[in-house]
C-alpha cells in the first residue's frame, strides 16, 4: 500500500496513554464515596476543592468593567506583569541584566527554554536528577536535548543523593545545561539546603554549567522569600542562566496557563542575543501568550490591597499543607519523613504492586511511583490513609 493510500496518519508510531490522566479516569469510575485522590498534582483546601483565590476574583471583576481591549499582546506578553513578577522571583532591587517573555504555564517556560539551549547548541547535554516531574524528560526529548541523569533522591531512605549529584555534575563540561527545580521538589518533597545550593552553585560556576531553573511552587513551601533563597544564590554565582516560573500553583489560575521565562546574563551582548532568539522561538511556537492570567496577576500585583490579600491567601496555602505534613508525621513512624519537606508532594517508598493494592483494597489513588499529593487529604481522610500506607508498608515487611 502506498503512502498516499494509506495516509500520513498510519506512519505514526502510537503512543502510551499519559499514566495520571488514566488514572484521572480509574478513579472517576470508582464508586466507593471513601475513595480518595492524592494522583493530580493541584492544591485543594481543607473540604477537597480547588478554590478560585478572592483576590484573583477581586482581580477578574477589575478587568471585566475596566479592561478596554481584546488585541493581541505582542510576543513578549504583559510587560506589566512581567515587571511586577520581578522582585517577587528575584528579590527587590533585581532587574538589569535580565529578559522575561510571559509564557502558557510553567511549560511552555521550560520548552521554549529548551527551544533556545538547542538552537545554541543542538547537543547540549542537560544534568537532570531522578525521579524529577516526567514532563521535564519528555520537554528535553522533544527538542532534542541529551538529558544526563543522576539519582537525586531515594525513596526507600527518604533522603537527597547529595554526593551522587555531585560526583555527576563534576563531570560536567563549560556549556552543559543543569535543570534544577528551586522548591518543592516535584515528586519528592525534598528540597537542597542552603549549604547544598552553595556547593552546587560554585560547582556551576567552576565547570561553566548553565543552570535552567524550574521555579513552579514559590511561597508553596517554606515562603515566598525562603523558597526562592537557593535559587538566587546561585544565580548570584553565574555569568548566565534560565529560571521558567509558573504562577499556575501559588495564583490558583491552573486551567489560565500563566507563566514567565527569565533569561539573566552580565553580559548585555549574549542577553540581546537570547533575548532576540526567545522572542523568535516565541513567536513560532504560540505567536503571542494568552492574556487573562497574566492580567489577573498584573492587576493584584499593582494593587497593595490585593497584593497583601493574596500573599495571606497564599500563606493559608502553605499552612494548610505544613499542618497535613505535621500530622501525618505523627500518625506513625513510618511517615516521620514528612515534616522536614516541603510543598505538596512526597514520594513513597512502594512498589507498582502495593500502590495497585492500595488503590483496589483501600480506595486511595496514587501515581504508580508512589508520589502523592499531600494537599488531596483533608483531616477527616488522614486517618484512613494512615493506616492504609501502615498496613503496605506492613504488607511489605512481611514479604
Amino acid at each position: 500500500m502506498s503512502l498516499s493510500e494509506a495516509g500520513l496518519f498510519s506512519a505514526l508510531n502510537p503512543q502510551a496513554p499519559d499514566a495520571l490522566l488514566s488514572l484521572i479516569g480509574l478513579y472517576r469510575a470508582d464508586p466507593r464515596t471513601s475513595k480518595l485522590d492524592l494522583g493530580v498534582g493541584v492544591y485543594r483546601d481543607i473540604t477537597g476543592a480547588t478554590p478560585v483565590l478572592k483576590a484573583v476574583k477581586a482581580a477578574e471583576a477589575r478587568l471585566l468593567d475596566e479592561q478596554g481591549t481584546k488585541a493581541y499582546l505582542g510576543p513578549e506578553g504583559d510587560l506589566g506583569f512581567l515587571e511586577q513578577l520581578k522582585p517577587i522571583v528575584f528579590g527587590a532591587g533585581r532587574g538589569a541584566g535580565m529578559f522575561a517573555v510571559q509564557t502558557p504555564g510553567g511549560t511552555g517556560a521550560l520548552r521554549l527554554a529548551a527551544d533556545l539551549i538547542a538552537a545554541a547548541r543542538p547537543h547540549a547535554r542537560v544534568f537532570l536528577g531522578t525521579p524529577t516531574w516526567p514532563n521535564h524528560g519528555q520537554i528535553l526529548s522533544a527538542t532534542g536535548l541529551e538529558a544526563v541523569a543522576y539519582r537525586y533522591f531515594d525513596p526507600a531512605t527518604q533522603s537527597v543523593r547529595f554526593d551522587e549529584m555531585m560526583s555527576t555534575l563534576e563531570r560536567g563540561q563549560a556549556g552543559d545545561v543543569l535543570l534544577l527545580q528551586a522548591c518543592c521538589h516535584n515528586p519528592s518533597g525534598a528540597d537542597l539546603t542552603e549549604a547544598q545550593w552553595s556547593a552546587v552553585a560554585d560547582l556551576a560556576a567552576d565547570r561553566g554549567l548553565l543552570p535552567l531553573i524550574d521555579l513552579a511552587y514559590q511561597g508553596l513551601g517554606q515562603g515566598l522569600e525562603e523558597d526562592a533563597a537557593g535559587m538566587r544564590l546561585m544565580l548570584r554565582s553565574v555569568p548566565d542562566a534560565l529560571v521558567a516560573y509558573s504562577c499556575d500553583k501559588n495564583f490558583g489560575l491552573y486551567r489560565e496557563r500563566t507563566g514567565a521565562l527569565f533569561a539573566l546574563s552580565c553580559d548585555s551582548a549574549r542577553l540581546d542575543l537570547a533575548a532576540s532568539n526567545i522572542k523568535a522561538l516565541a513567536r513560532a511556537n504560540w505567536s503571542m501568550p494568552p492574556d487573562h492570567g497574566a492580567a489577573v496577576v498584573r492587576v493584584i500585583l499593582e494593587d497593595d490591597s490585593l497584593s497583601n490579600a493574596w500573599r495571606q491567601e497564599l500563606e493559608a496555602m502553605r499552612q494548610r499543607i505544613v499542618e497535613v505534613r505535621q500530622t501525618l508525621s505523627k500518625a506513625g513512624t513510618a511517615l516521620r519523613f514528612l515534616e522536614g519537606q516541603h510543598g505538596m508532594f512526597a514520594q513513597l517508598s512502594l512498589s507498582p504492586a502495593q500502590v495497585a493494592a492500595l488503590r483496589q483494597d483501600h480506595a486511595v489513588y496514587m501515581a504508580g511511583s508512589g508520589r502523592i499529593n499531600l494537599a488531596g487529604l483533608t483531616p477527616s481522610t488522614i486517618p484512613t490513609f494512615a493506616q492504609a500506607y501502615a498496613d503496605a508498608v506492613l504488607d511489605k515487611e512481611r514479604t
